[in-house]
């Protein structure tokens, strides 16, 4: 049991769930635009969030040198160069103009994590802008790079997909937030502190209505996805009303992270 609680901590800690999800939600982009894909643009973005959760999570404490790698950390990093090596190789077989768009996905996520002006704190801790950097960057991976590498046309389902995928996951870091209210920095003003846990859930629930009631102005309309995307609302709106700062780390880290997993096995089973 120990040894199992270990291999799950790893799993979680190395952000191979995390991945897990990005992996899905790539899928779930060339399912909509019925894309027909070898996997390369999926591997490409499952290798390159490895690497670039690890090093938002673990380059600080890297570079501080706090505290001896521990055996899970120097696991953790090894995982992290071999994923590079899968996002070098992933990365050579995508088109020339997803090759340039992910670079610029890559800059801002050095934005996110590094201090690139003097005296000056990373984006990860300017004040308020935090879940709408990762959710653009979430965007960008999984549905713009996906589409630009198919040469499908960027007509209104992308745009409406787009804000769509945006929604989906401010309201999946809102839940990360609320739990992490009692430990995140005050500065950082999330959206929890600045107008409440309660609100919070409020503002959640409310921009579930428009991620759900989008997809009937799809030109591509497709009456089963209503009902998956039905479940996940409902699903969605259970994990955010029963959030708190009690919760035990796996609500958000593992539960809430396997909504996008969720939803793509529906569309696979269903």
């Amino acid at each position: 049991m120990i040894v199992f609680k270990k291999i799950f901590n790893f799993y979680i800690r190395s952000s191979i769930h995390v991945a897990l999800s990005v992996y899905a939600l790539v899928c779930m982009t060339h399912y909509m635009f019925h894309i027909k894909d070898n996997g390369v643009m999926a591997w490409f973005a499952f290798f390159g969030t490895i690497v670039g959760y690890n090093f938002v999570k673990y380059d600080a404490l890297a570079r501080a040198k706090k505290r001896n790698m521990r055996t899970e950390l120097k696991l953790i990093a090894l995982l992290s160069f071999i994923s590079l090596l899968g996002v070098g190789f992933y990365f050579f077989q995508l088109k020339l103009i997803t090759q340039m768009v992910s670079v610029l996905v890559l800059g801002l996520t050095l934005l996110y994590t590094l201090p690139f002006f003097p005296n000056k704190r990373n984006a990860r801790n300017w004040a308020g802008v935090k879940i709408y950097i990762v959710s653009l960057c979430w965007v960008g991976v999984t549905l713009v790079l996906p589409l630009l590498n198919a040469d499908v046309p960027l007509g209104l389902d992308f745009y409406l997909k787009c804000i769509q995928r945006f929604i989906l996951v401010f309201v999946l870091i809102l839940i990360f937030e609320i739990l992490d209210m009692a430990n995140d920095d005050p500065h950082l003003q999330t959206v929890p502190q600045q107008i409440g846990v309660k609100r919070t859930k409020i503002v959640g629930l409310m921009l579930l209505l428009p991620f759900y009631f989008l997809e009937f102005l799809k030109t591509d309309f497709i009456e089963k996805q209503l009902i998956v995307n039905l479940v996940l609302v409902m699903s969605l709106s259970f994990f955010l009303a029963f959030a708190n700062e009690k919760r035990s780390k796996y609500y958000t880290s593992f539960w809430v992270e396997s909504i996008p997993v969720f939803w793509w096995l529906m569309v696979v089973f269903f």
